[in-house]
């Protein structure tokens, strides 16, 4: 019994005793890369004259010339603002102390950039001439800039990505820039209509209407200004697939938030 009332009292004191919560760990990496790297943002011009935006984190240490590490992604190349910082650069803490200028860029068609998105956009522009456009052509005229722009560059570019900044960086890789030394595709997409889109042979809607949707509305503030439109917004997304040549059209119609909406 008396071994029984001293545990009682042990317990009692332990609920008794008013919790003190531990300081949440600094986040030492995050810290590193915002005393580290200077942020800049550029509109980057294509050839046929659309602007893609990119962000790029030098740094600090001007003492020598550093390779670039690009990432191409229609996921969002966010935070925006030059004040604004990733706390993640490259695959691993390793390549932010190590020392690389990285590049972040939204796609043609998506986010912060001009231009229209197509999924898996045939890579035909050499064939084409002229002022043919795909992503091969996007990769090729993002590093010609880079390279002439960027301060305290060495003239090396390396790219990577996974899953669809994979298949960005695999198409880099098509008649590709002379400063491109580099490229590690992980995971990469390869056709939609046997990938992500159709599972076991069924068309995913919500997954597909979620992932192209966006890609009219490149800033995200416009979002809320569609939503707020008294008019209805009719917006039609065409997507390919490269490798199968079918073609998909979705078609959205947004009203006021207190309509309906659905796809059409």
């Amino acid at each position: 019994m008396r071994y029984l009332r001293y545990a009682i009292l042990v317990i009692a004191s332990c609920v008794m005793t008013p919790a003190v919560s531990a300081a949440p760990d600094k986040d030492t990496r995050a810290e590193y890369i915002r005393s580290h790297y200077a942020k800049y943002e550029y509109n980057i011009p294509m050839r046929d004259g659309t602007k893609l935006f990119t962000s790029v984190y030098i740094p600090y240490d001007q003492s020598k010339s550093w390779p670039m590490l690009m990432q191409r992604t229609p996921y969002r190349v966010a935070p925006y603002g030059s004040s604004d910082f990733k706390t993640r650069l490259g695959p691993s803490e390793k390549f932010e102390q190590e020392g690389y200028i990285f590049v972040f860029q939204d796609v043609r068609g998506k986010q912060m950039s001009e231009g229209e998105f197509v999924n898996m956009r045939p890579q035909d522009a050499y064939k084409r001439g002229k002022d043919a456009v795909d992503d091969a052509t996007d990769a090729y005229d993002t590093i010609e800039w880079l390279v002439k722009n960027v301060p305290n560059n060495n003239g090396r570019v390396g790219q990577w990505g996974i899953s669809y900044p994979g298949y960005y960086t695999s198409v880099s890789g098509i008649n590709s820039h002379k400063a491109l030394k580099a490229i590690s595709p992980q995971a990469p997409i390869a056709d939609w209509f046997f990938d992500d889109f159709h599972r076991n042979g069924a068309f995913s809607t919500p997954m597909a209407f979620l992932f192209l949707i966006p890609s009219m509305l490149p800033a995200q503030s416009r979002i809320l200004t569609v939503l707020k439109d008294a008019k209805p917004q009719r917006l039609t997304v065409t997507s390919s697939s490269a490798t199968s040549g079918r073609w998909l059209t979705l078609t959205k119609t947004i009203s006021t938030a207190s309509d309906r909406s659905g796809m059409n």
